[in-house]
């Protein structure tokens, strides 16, 4: 039994803590994250982690202190070209699915949660808040997650008991899906990507959300305030935005940061459906600007008709509660 564990060094110190009035995201604590979620693997009975391997040595790190009782018998660094981007986090998860690993733990935001699943679609996993924005990721204690994690990649609790199919949104540019968002697609009118957090609202014409509630942080805290829209309701929602529009709504796009966005239009989403975005823009995903459109594309933002496979540590634990995994005698 493997587990993948991808932990991104970066996570939690974008522009935003500069514009907003974020904290940063120790990557000492990442470190005590690391070795929580390796002592629940191991009591879990996990033998093999597989890990992404770091500019700050992360796992390194969590390893040096951790007594070899309180680990998995076999921890290894996948092999790879390091580029210290996302494209780390992307090919790390595409070879953790080569590997067979039964799913896998992202330390990081959304961003960062977004990479992992654009490497791998098929991948369980299982998302722990160290970002800037957090709509995807969990806060949940290390120990609880690496233990949920255990006992569903050892085969104790089935992976359909403890799991959920979350909605995801995809970009299609002249028919071909070239990207994806876990939470959030925000058009804005400009030529080029710049600086790649989005923090002005002002700059925005169109938003799609794959969720949205009213206690969300980021973008999708706009959406927050007109609907609910669960991860597993296979709906969402396409908001026109106009500064000049008479339906205004406030709302916290990052830590401390409110901003007032003009509604011009609203409508739900559902799987499989199509919403054009006809003027050159820039896309931002998950709040990061990433996809440029030129004058001659045709460019469109659906609700994918498959999601993404999430863990769900409550309820994973919740079941091996009820089936006594760890009840002995």
């Amino acid at each position: 039994m493997k587990v993948g564990l991808i932990a991104n060094p970066a996570s939690g110190k974008d522009i935003r803590r500069i514009v907003a009035h974020g904290s940063v995201f120790d990557n000492q604590e990442k470190v005590r994250m690391v070795r929580r979620i390796l002592s629940g693997l191991q009591e879990a009975g996990v033998e093999e982690v597989l890990y992404m391997p770091d500019s700050y040595a992360i796992v390194e790190r969590a390893l040096a202190d951790l007594p070899e009782t309180r680990c998995p018998a076999t921890i290894s660094p996948l092999v790879y070209w390091q580029h210290n981007t996302q494209e780390d986090t992307i090919n790390a998860a595409r070879l953790l699915e080569e590997a067979g690993v039964a799913l896998m733990i992202v330390l990081g935001g959304d961003v960062t949660s977004r990479a992992a699943c654009k490497g791998s679609r098929t991948l369980p996993i299982l998302a722990l808040s160290t970002g800037t924005n957090n709509v995807f990721p969990v806060m949940a204690e290390a120990t609880m997650a690496g233990l949920a994690a255990g006992v569903l990649a050892s085969g104790a609790i089935p992976m359909e008991a403890g799991c959920y199919e979350a909605d995801i949104l995809e970009v299609l540019v002249n028919d071909v899906c070239v990207d994806l968002a876990l939470v959030d697609v925000a058009v804005a009118r400009e030529a080029f990507v710049a600086s790649r957090a989005v923090w002005d609202a002002n700059r925005l014409t169109a938003l799609f959300l794959a969720r949205c509630k009213a206690d969300n942080m980021g973008l999708s805290a706009i959406g927050g305030q007109l609907a609910h829209c669960a991860p597993t309701s296979g709906t969402g929602l396409a908001l026109q935005l106009d500064a000049c529009a008479r339906r205004r709504v406030r709302a916290a796009i990052a830590p401390g940061l409110f901003v007032e966005a003009g509604i011009a239009a609203e409508q739900v989403m559902t799987r499989g459906s199509c919403f054009p975005v006809r003027e050159p823009a820039v896309l931002a995903l998950d709040g990061e600007r990433e996809v440029v459109l030129r004058r001659t594309d045709r460019a469109c933002v659906r609700l994918a008709e498959r999601g993404v496979r999430v863990v769900d540590v409550a309820r994973t634990l919740e079941e091996a509660r009820r089936k006594r995994v760890f009840v002995r005698g």
